[in-house]
């Protein structure tokens, strides 16, 4: 029997940071949105992945748009304030980041927001997307949905929508020849080396909240490494602290109540093993690969707290919910990279390297007319998580205001366009880079501005009845900035508040 067709304008699918902000972002501009979600969870790794110590846009200029919305509704519910670790600025609890995403959600009247779905099928007449088929467990019983949509945003963090629309995407790595990047290996080795087949992707986490004890209770010092201790950490974890002690590794990711983000790299609770499984369209696999990151996640917590003779344990900063073993499990992993589409403009390492030696800022993407094409400012330094020693990449840090930052880079609004499929656009981090690019163009706030253009592109589209490669840039940079509730800096300019 044919499920009932329902009619959308704006249809985005997943509950990443960038599909979140692109359905708040199209529903603000007017057209009719519905917001389709695996989970029970909204935005991604904001609060269902449980990466709530965000990285880049740290700086006041660049903190505009949806990203610097959130980053100052967080400062006002969080009464502790954001500043209570070392890897970042900020740090808040995921219950936090979710209430304001839902908030943002429900306050629009045109924006319905389905979760617990799962994406069946995805129908295609020529080059276009004209309706999705989903399965939705939240209803009274499990039902399927097919919606017509005019517009379709792949918000995911793995980009699942791409190859049931038979839309052109790139997985893993390209080699230096390609692009020419200076940090990407070469043919040869990606073609002789198993690491290369080993690690399509970055390796994930599945992060796991602790709880600190009392201030007053210190770890027992007997029991703690510093760089020059021997480490009590069972194995594989042994050398986890070994770089900076126990305690600060412990204080890495700490958010206010006392509770600490274990989202560690080296020797930690990265994932490494068998990731192609999140790929292949079996569910079997699927479920295996998550069990097998969850434990490991969870061994590490166990880890921590028997070292800390009791001062860390497990934390409560998630909702319990079917399939996770544990409070203290995000909802979802975090993955750092996953389907890259094939767009109108694919971002490559170079776009994100300093002008010259020293320079504060990338080149700037323009036309062939001119005129520039950005749509989003990010400024990550760029990292790449695989397992053994970091892996070597070319500079693009800069001193800035007494400390390190990335320098500023833009994301062009092509990148945001399929080739191929005329009414798609990606909002997380399937938008059009390369392997070597994502590993700064996949941080929270650069997604949220990227998935707040995406959805003002297709709300314009609707407005103008053009399809996404055929909208004016100019128009979307207007709308970004001149928007009234949340304006977005499509430049980076050092020197200009972020409210300007």
């Amino acid at each position: 029997m044919t499920p009932p067709m329902q009619t959308v304008d704006v249809l985005v699918w997943g509950g990443g940071t960038g599909g979140v902000a692109a359905a708040i972002q199209a529903a603000r501009g007017g057209a009719r949105t519905l917001l389709l979600t695996p989970g029970a969870w909204l935005g991604g790794m904001v609060s269902a992945a449980g990466v709530c110590c965000p990285d880049g846009n740290e700086l006041t200029p660049w903190q505009t748009g949806l990203w610097g919305a959130f980053l100052r509704e967080l400062a006002q519910r969080e009464p502790e304030g954001l500043d209570h670790n070392w890897v970042s600025c900020f740090g808040y609890r995921p219950a936090t980041a979710e209430a304001i995403l839902q908030d943002w959600v429900r306050a629009l009247p045109n924006l319905d927001w389905w979760p617990q779905c799962r994406l069946l099928e995805v129908e295609r007449r020529g080059a276009r997307i004209s309706a999705v088929e989903v399965e939705c467990a939240a209803a009274a019983a499990s039902e399927r949905h097919r919606i017509s949509c005019t517009l379709v945003i792949d918000g995911s963090d793995r980009g699942d929508l791409l190859p049931l629309a038979q839309a052109p995407f790139r997985l893993g790595w390209e080699s230096q020849e390609q692009w020419g990047e200076p940090s990407a290996p070469s043919r040869l080795r990606l073609e002789s080396e198993p690491f290369f087949q080993q690690q399509p992707v970055q390796s994930p986490t599945w992060v796991v909240m602790g709880q600190l004890g009392s201030d007053q209770l210190k770890p027992d010092p007997a029991r703690s490494i510093d760089p020059a201790g021997v480490p009590t950490l069972p194995a594989p974890f042994e050398q986890a602290c070994e770089a900076f002690g126990l305690e600060r590794t412990i204080r890495y990711g700490r958010l206010p109540g006392g509770l600490v983000m274990l989202n560690w790299p080296l020797h930690g609770n990265d994932w490494h093993d068998g990731l192609d499984r999140a790929f292949s369209g079996d569910a079997q696999a699927e479920a295996e690969l998550d069990a097998e990151m969850q434990g490991h996640s969870l061994r590490f917590a166990d880890a921590l707290e028997q070292a800390s003779g009791g001062w860390l344990h497990r934390g409560a900063g998630f909702p319990a919910q079917a399939g996770s073993p544990s409070p203290s499990l995000a909802a979802m992993p975090y993955w750092r990279e996953g389907r890259r589409l094939v767009g109108l403009h694919t971002v490559i390492e170079q776009d994100l390297l300093p002008m010259a030696p020293g320079a504060s800022l990338a080149s700037l993407p323009v036309a062939a007319n001119g005129e520039l094409q950005s749509i989003a400012v990010g400024n990550y330094a760029n990292d790449h998580h695989y397992p053994g020693p970091d892996w070597p990449l070319a500079p693009k840090s800069c001193r800035w205001g007494g400390r390190w930052s990335g320098t500023p880079f833009c994301l062009p609004y092509g990148a945001l366009v399929s080739a191929e499929v005329e009414n798609l656009l990606a909002a997380d981090k399937a938008t059009s880079v390369s392997h070597m690019a994502n590993g700064a163009t996949r941080l929270q706030p650069l997604i949220l501005n990227t998935g707040q253009a995406a959805g003002a592109a297709a709300a314009l589209c609707i407005q103008l009845g053009c399809t996404p490669a055929e909208l004016p840039v100019r128009r979307l940079q207007e709308a970004l900035i001149d928007d009234p509730l949340a304006p977005s800096g499509v430049a980076p300019l050092w020197d200009t508040p972020w409210h300007h």
